[in-house]
């Protein structure tokens, strides 16, 4: 796949967009106003590879506490800002590395030039962050004192998979309040962008950031918003993302779950390895099991998925209950597995290395990816 070419730009010490591989971000689930549990819980982030971490600012409390939160940890912190212009200057002079403001409810042009104004003076690039449950008014873009968004007409907007005629859509909304704010920071020569245009909607949220990609320059943040719980979420959020990077666009994504932040972590890096964009840890190869194996594949594999979790090597293993698929799958592995009736044989590259005992199979397999 082309990835497409975009500018580039450094959130602390990560680049994104130009040359560089897609960064994987996760958001605090704590009240930013506890320091200790949001430095807690980056730091469990940090130990499973997440490479930026956004945090809410909802009042001025959170703001405050941004920059002790900054300074116990050792990725780039993104200020997540809403409604209060105000809130954006104080996580400037905190310090961030980021900013991800909202045009459906910042939508005061004069503020958001001052917050731009103050972001260039120390570099601090901005995501301009276009979510459809937060969208401006129809024909209010850019407007204060709006309608509520209850009765805003945004609703009634056809979606991308509804439209039948030149229509306004949701889509054709949410690229006009992302140009809105782009409009206005190219105006002031900054052009540290980047966008997200997400929704929960897959057709909706796919259309809308290709629509984006083929009329602006700047990275785009993926992300399929409210997605769901770690099963369903991940499933969504694999669709969506999967279709977008797979036509190369997207430059950092995050995978938004009603679970622990770490298993959004996690999914990110197995739908990027998955499209092999990057083979950060080991991947697993395994099958599903079926009335041909001797052993209990399903354990063996969840086995061997919870010892690979400690791996940061590129690695890759297959795990296989009989002979049908176990010998030409692991040719495709640096290590594998074929378990059987009380034994195993394990293969490098597609040869033998050795059989070994039942109760031998998991150490003699880890040995194996531990020598590579």
């Amino acid at each position: 796949m082309n990835r497409r070419v975009t500018k580039s730009l450094y959130v602390g010490d990560v680049k994104i967009g130009g040359d560089a591989p897609v960064s994987v971000q996760s958001m605090t689930k704590t009240d930013t106003r506890d320091v200790k549990a949001t430095v807690d819980q980056i730091k469990g982030l940090e130990e499973v590879g997440c490479e930026i971490i956004r945090s809410a600012v909802p009042d001025m409390e959170a703001a405050q506490a941004l920059p002790y939160i900054k300074k116990q940890i050792s990725i780039p912190l993104v200020a997540d800002i809403h409604f209060h212009y105000k809130l954006a200057l104080e996580a400037i002079k905190g310090g961030v590395d980021c900013l991800r403001l909202n045009p459906g409810n910042i939508r005061d042009g004069e503020r958001v030039r001052e917050i731009v104004s103050a972001a260039k003076e120390r570099d601090i690039p901005i995501r301009i962050g276009v979510n459809f449950g937060s969208l401006p008014p129809v024909g209010s873009i850019g407007k204060t004192r709006a309608k509520h968004r209850l009765s805003d007409g945004v609703n009634l907007l056809p979606k991308a998979g509804d439209v039948t005629s030149d229509e306004y859509s949701v889509v054709d909304h949410m690229v006009d309040t992302a140009l809105w704010e782009i409009g206005i920071l190219e105006a002031l020569d900054f052009d540290l962008i980047k966008v997200s245009m997400k929704a929960f909607d897959i057709s909706t949220a796919v259309e809308a950031y290709r629509r984006l990609a083929k009329i602006v320059p700047y990275p785009l943040h993926l992300g399929i918003t409210e997605s769901g719980t770690a099963k369903s979420g991940s499933i969504r959020s694999s669709i969506g993302l999967g279709i977008l990077l797979y036509e190369g666009i997207g430059d950092t994504i995050r995978v938004s779950l009603s679970d622990d932040s770490r298993e959004e972590i996690a999914v990110g890096y197995e739908i990027l390895k998955s499209l092999e964009l990057r083979q950060k840890g080991a991947i697993l190869i395994a099958c599903p099991s079926c009335g041909r194996a001797d052993v209990d594949v399903i354990k063996l594999s969840n086995a061997v998925d919870e010892l690979l979790k400690g791996v940061d090597k590129n690695v890759k293993v297959a795990v296989m209950g009989c002979e049908v698929n176990g010998p030409g799958e692991a040719k495709d592995a640096d290590v594998g597995i074929a378990a059987g009736a009380g034994r195993a044989v394990i293969f490098r590259k597609g040869q033998k290395v050795r059989v070994v005992d039942e109760s031998e199979m998991l150490s003699a397999l880890m040995e194996e990816v531990e020598a590579i």
